[in-house]
């Protein structure tokens, strides 16, 4: 199975420029604990509040004539939907997206507010229907992961910190769901400036990746326990097949926080960060945060990959 190259990368990069915005890497001083230091990738700032416009952009961008006139399905609890409605939106693409009824109401009403026909389902639904809508009109599937564009416009993500990172940068904490964000930022990152670490970050409550990467086969856990988690963003069951290739290549370890340390990371991003970031755009800094013991390093960077959540939520965790 082929690995995304600089090559993708930065064609990836080329295609995504001029709709995905090229967040700055922001030091935070207030972090700082003595002996280690963070730096926060906020893609948060993105157009549609997450990084995931950079995969669907690329893949989107890169659609034959022919495919783009039958138009595309995605399935997605929210990140990847807003993705893709957007990025159809600006090439003139029919999108139909595919939600599970626990999606947060804000990412449903933005995906629709981008101009995507959405389809509501149950969580088990979510990775079936898609196909069953392909097959039935015709539509180019763009899948939330698992495909090289998708993982290569996330790994620009990677080539920025590799452009923008500090000398003495040595370890990056993303999050992991399906992987295609660890995937390319890791392959970025490792063919960009080796040396660095770079370690995934999960929930507790949804900790297949980190099981797959350590026993070395993929896993997946039921969907009725990755549901558990406020991370809605990281649900998914397993990661996919080719990012599992990417994980096994490129990432050195993957981490798990709690609920509670997801819960109190979002309330510090806003106050002392002044970044709204939704759960799962707070997980890789919750690792900063809470696991220092299992990181090592001193000088990091960590993916606040969303910030879509509900402001009744955000009320809520800033109250706690």
């Amino acid at each position: 199975m082929t690995l995304v190259d600089l090559e993708d990368l930065r064609a990836a990069q080329r295609r995504i420029a001029g709709t995905a915005v090229r967040t700055p890497l922001l030091p935070c001083p207030w972090a700082a604990d003595g002996g280690r230091r963070l730096w926060l990738k906020p893609e948060s700032l993105q157009p549609t509040g997450a990084f995931k416009i950079r995969g669907a952009m690329n893949r989107l961008a890169a659609l034959t004539a022919e495919e783009r006139a039958r138009g595309v399905v995605a399935q997605s609890s929210g990140n990847h939907a807003q993705a893709v409605a957007y990025a159809a939106r600006r090439l003139g693409v029919k999108a139909v997206i595919v939600m599970p009824d626990t999606s947060p109401a804000v990412k449903i009403e933005n995906t629709r507010a981008f101009g995507a026909e959405v389809v509501v389902v149950t969580a088990e639904e979510r990775d079936t229907v898609p196909a069953e809508l392909a097959a039935a009109h015709g539509y180019v599937w763009v899948p939330p992961y698992d495909d090289p564009y998708v993982i290569a416009g996330q790994g620009t993500v990677g080539l920025e910190i590799a452009e923008d990172a500090p000398d003495e940068l040595d370890t990056v904490l993303v999050p992991v769901s399906g992987g295609g964000l660890i995937s390319g930022t890791a392959a970025a990152l490792k063919l960009a400036c080796p040396g660095v670490r770079v370690v995934g970050v999960e929930p507790e409550l949804a900790a297949d990746a980190r099981q797959s990467l350590r026993e070395g086969v993929r896993t997946a856990w039921p969907v009725a326990d990755t549901y558990r988690t406020i991370a809605d963003g990281l649900r998914t069951p397993s990661v996919g097949v080719l990012p599992f290739e990417h994980l096994t290549a490129y990432v050195d370890d993957i981490v798990t926080v709690s609920e509670d340390e997801i819960r109190a990371t979002v309330a510090l991003l806003a106050r002392r960060g002044r970044l709204v970031a939704e759960p799962s755009g707070a997980v890789a800094p919750a690792a900063y945060f809470h696991r220092a013991g299992e990181l090592g390093g001193r000088v990091f960077a960590a993916v606040v990959s969303g910030g879509n959540l509900d402001p009744a939520l955000l009320a809520e965790l800033l109250a706690a």
